[in-house]
């Protein structure tokens, strides 16, 4: 479905979903869903739809997809669909971005999924993805005010995660990206920091600025790979002092480069590697890492 503009007078029902939502056709032969509370109610096909009561309206596609979410939006509680829909236009006035109708779409079929297994007594629970509060900071706050906007609507608490999720849905929404990317380069991000954790044997401090200069590094680093603009240098000198000077950092160093090579068949250059290195030696540095690899600390603070 494509989010749409509200219908003007004189609009016709094509079909009546159910007491709220409504399809109507446009000029173009296009079917329209009109959403609003009781706008079905008691409406028959060819009947004119009252304006004053539509809140929403999309175009739906035409295939197996738009069936889909025709079924979806029958089978989906009224209360959902509102409260997710404006949970929605929220966070569009929040990040000044136009969200499209496949965030809403998404958004509500993931709540509604939720609050099924919840009624079943299950729950799905996520890691807490500290690096997206880092890298992606508004979309994070716009999705947490998304999540407790639907909570209150709804009167259900959702998991604390959902927040996690609702940025991921986000970061895919509002970058001109095939669909998942931004997911994939987050997937690779917390790679590379579990990477080091596991090398150091430590658990990142996520509230340290270095952890943020790290992660935001790894970020541009990954970015530049995509682009193929990764940082070269003629000057090998800086990188063989690091090379020599912090061998156990130099060694991690490797195994991320090993990771990238791995996942997206680029080399990194010296240069890349050096920064990776220098980024590794502060974070180890701040519980002294000893030769072997040990640590002295349990934390990086």
């Amino acid at each position: 479905m494509t989010e749409g503009h509200p219908q003007r007078r004189g609009t016709i029902a094509h079909k009546v979903l159910n007491n709220n939502v409504v399809i109507s056709v446009d000029e173009q032969g296009r079917e329209r869903v009109l959403m609003g509370r009781g706008l079905g109610f008691q409406l028959k096909p060819s009947d004119t739809i009252d304006a004053s009561k539509v809140e929403k309206t999309f175009i739906l596609e035409g295939g197996e997809d738009g069936e889909r979410e025709r079924r979806m939006l029958i089978d989906t509680p009224y209360p959902v669909i509102e409260a997710v829909s404006r949970a929605v236009d929220q966070a569009e006035r929040s990040l000044g971005h136009h969200l499209g109708r496949r965030l809403t779409i998404a958004v509500i079929d993931h709540v509604q999924f939720v609050l099924e297994r919840l009624d079943k007594g299950i729950r799905i629970p996520t890691a807490a993805m500290p690096e997206l509060r880092v890298l992606h900071p508004q979309e994070f706050a716009a999705a947490t005010k998304m999540a407790a906007a639907i909570s209150t609507a709804l009167e259900r608490e959702l998991p604390a995660e959902e927040a996690v999720f609702l940025t991921m849905h986000l970061l895919n929404a509002t970058r001109d990206e095939p669909n998942g990317t931004a997911a994939l380069l987050f997937r690779r991000v917390q790679h590379v920091v579990l990477t080091v954790e596991n090398a150091l044997g430590v658990k990142l401090d996520v509230e340290s600025p270095d952890y943020a200069r790290f992660v935001l590094h790894i970020q541009f680093l990954l970015q530049r790979l995509v682009s193929r603009t990764m940082l070269r240098s003629a000057d090998t000198s800086f990188f063989e002092f690091a090379k020599h000077s912090y061998p156990r950092s130099f060694e991690i160093a490797q195994e991320v480069k090993a990771y990238v090579r791995a996942a997206t068949e680029s080399e990194l250059t010296d240069e890349e590697l050096l920064y990776v290195i220098v980024h590794v030696e502060r974070l180890a540095g701040q519980v002294g890492v000893r030769p072997g690899g040990d640590p002295a600390g349990g934390v990086l603070a």
